[in-house]
């Protein structure tokens, strides 16, 4: 008989603490499935809201619910500055055009009359100087509407050829009274892309290229296919790149101290980026000190 009752105390001691198990496992799960939907909101941009619980774990839920929301708030502010920066300059370099144009317009008209030696130096600068104020500007106002959206890249499958045949047409005259040797590689390879935009992209690049191109260099436009890109590669004979600078020649505004004494703002490479990551491509440098430099920019076949 007492055996008996041992074994009903210990059956109902089993029985209680599997019952107590099972509760609190079904609490754990109740959690964290509300903690998965608060995250699948927040991930939304949608509000945390809903009835909790007492206790540790509903606490937990409640400080990150929070959490989240001081995230959101955050960020959406964050956002929301940006936009505002980006506006404002978009506007100020609207609003330079015009006097940019004039003092080009001016300089030039000066630059007729008959001034000293010393007075066609002036000029000279002055001119210089307003010229790379109004690329500055125009790649600023370029660069502003893509990062707002307010232009709007438009990739459709386009042969290749042509885009290139018109950017190293462009850039010709200038690489031959450099002495440079621009050569394009003939090509029949197509890709996704916005032809203007990436026309712009190879554009900058050839600037890049004959800008910083000793006298007697090469520069060699040509093309290679994978299974999902097209790859557009601009080589030359230039100064080259140190390993430490090649990723941070497509951040905005920066330039090598090498080349510190020559024109350029420290744009264009950076616009190339921007053009590319918003086609679903991207581009990359391979570069060496004294090797000279290859872009490459990748399209999406």
């Amino acid at each position: 008989m007492g055996a008996m009752i041992v074994l009903l105390c210990l059956l109902s001691a089993g029985l209680g603490a599997l019952a107590g198990g099972l509760w609190f496992r079904r609490r754990e799960k109740r959690t964290l499935e509300a903690l998965d939907r608060m995250l699948d909101r927040a991930a939304q941009g949608a509000a945390i809201q809903g009835p909790l619980d007492e206790g540790l774990l509903s606490a937990v839920e409640t400080r990150l619910g929070e959490y989240l929301e001081s995230v959101g708030t955050a960020s959406q502010a964050l956002q929301e500055e940006k936009d505002r920066i980006k506006t404002l300059v978009s506007d100020i370099a609207h609003q330079t055009r015009t006097p940019v144009a004039n003092l080009l317009l001016y300089t030039q008209l000066l630059g007729e009359e008959d001034l000293s030696g010393q007075g066609k130096v002036c000029v000279q600068a002055l001119e210089a100087q307003a010229e790379k104020l109004r690329t500055l500007m125009e790649a600023l106002v370029k660069t502003s509407r893509l990062e707002t959206g307010m232009l709007a890249l438009c990739p459709t499958p386009n042969p290749v050829g042509p885009m290139l045949e018109e950017a190293v047409a462009q850039f010709a005259p200038g690489a031959a009274e450099k002495g440079l040797t621009l050569t394009l590689v003939p090509t029949g390879a197509a890709a996704r892309f916005d032809p203007k935009w990436t026309g712009e992209a190879v554009c900058n690049l050839l600037d890049n290229g004959v800008k910083y191109t000793p006298a007697g260099g090469r520069i060699t436009v040509s093309v290679t296919l994978y299974d999902l890109f097209c790859r557009i590669d601009v080589a030359d004979t230039g100064p080259g790149l140190a390993e430490e600078e090649q990723a941070k020649v497509f951040q905005r505004f920066y330039r090598s101290p090498a080349v510190q004494d020559q024109a350029g703002v420290g744009i264009g490479l950076y616009l190339v980026r921007q053009i590319a990551a918003g086609q679903g491509g991207y581009v990359r440098v391979d570069s060496a000190p004294g090797a000279g430099s290859t872009f490459s920019l990748f399209l999406p076949r």
